[in-house]
């Protein structure tokens, strides 16, 4: 476990989510050599620093600070590209709804299988990478916040764990295949299983159009989670290449970008982020503050022999 790698996680989605932010909802990107930086980051990273802030004050995972955490950095800068969804459940909150019944409401009841719960849930993935069972659980309750249907919540717990993986990865060890293999065996839902063996076979098809029709680069978390996935995958050797191959798919890039950054910079650490993103990156000292403070928090519980935070 080190201290790279967590900083890495936070800053690398964070980067990635800006590097996406100019390009959301295109249908591709030309080449890696259109895209550029521009350093400013929108509700993917936004989202993911409130679930740190909440982690970190918490010292471990409450839904209820958790929620209140979400609302009030909303309330802040509601201007950061929010989707509909979590809008909508503030304000309810505000209203005195509690946050369980006014996630439960959206989409007529069905609650959202978008990805906005898996594109904050980094420090999750961080925090738990050595417990795969209270990761999942961990995940899944933080998706519940927003997101109750069931391909919100396990997009959720497939970012997370995607990320612990690569953390406990060494860099000269990982094997995409074997990579994949093993998140498949984590994924509990047939349609993730499905999209992840695509993802498997799809490692030496160079033709973009091809990846995106069959993977997906669009909202939901069964179409951008295995994409980011398979974007790392794909480019696990090179940080910036995976987040600069994830936007150039198109749709919904700063998320998936975001999605992409998180495992690559788990993998990676923070050396082998660019430093010229960094400088430009709009607050890079908090969110590298705030992974040195996962990371403290983890070492903490580990020299009291607890193996993980509480939930």
């Amino acid at each position: 476990m080190s201290i790279s790698r967590f900083v890495g996680c936070i800053v690398g989605s964070a980067m990635g989510d800006a590097l996406g932010a100019s390009f959301e909802g295109s249908l591709s990107v030309s080449s890696s050599q259109d895209i550029h930086f521009g350093g400013r980051w929108t509700d993917d990273t936004h989202m993911m620093i409130g679930m740190a802030e909440s982690l970190i004050a918490n010292k471990g995972f409450s839904a209820d600070h958790m929620a209140q955490t979400f609302m009030s950095n909303w309330e802040k800068q509601p201007w950061r590209g929010y989707g509909p969804g979590p809008p909508r459940i503030f304000k309810m909150m505000k209203l005195g709804v509690p946050w369980q019944d006014a996630a439960k409401q959206l989409y007529d009841g069905t609650g959202s299988y978008g990805n906005g719960a898996a594109m904050r849930v980094a420090p999750i993935g961080i925090l738990y990478h050595n417990d795969k069972e209270k990761l999942r659980e961990t995940a899944i309750m933080s998706a519940e916040i927003t997101h109750t249907h069931k391909l919100g919540k396990e997009g959720a717990a497939i970012q997370a764990y995607a990320v612990s993986l690569a953390l406990q990865t060494e860099t000269n060890t990982l094997k995409p295949e074997t990579f994949l293999e093993k998140i498949i065996d984590f994924t509990k839902n047939e349609s993730y299983k499905a999209k992840l063996k695509k993802a498997k076979h799809l490692l030496p098809i160079q033709e973009k159009r091809e990846i995106t029709r069959q993977l997906g680069n669009s909202i939901e978390a069964l179409n951008s989670v295995p994409t980011a996935i398979y974007c790392f995958a794909k480019n696990h050797q090179d940080y910036t290449k995976a987040v600069s191959y994830a936007v150039s798919l198109g749709g919904d890039t700063d998320t998936i970008g975001a999605m992409t950054g998180a495992i690559s910079g788990a993998f990676h650490g923070q050396e082998k982020l660019p430093p010229t993103w960094k400088q430009k990156l709009e607050k890079s000292e908090y969110l590298s503050d705030l992974a040195q403070k996962l990371w403290k928090l983890k070492t903490s519980f580990s020299n009291q022999n607890h193996e993980t935070p509480k939930v």
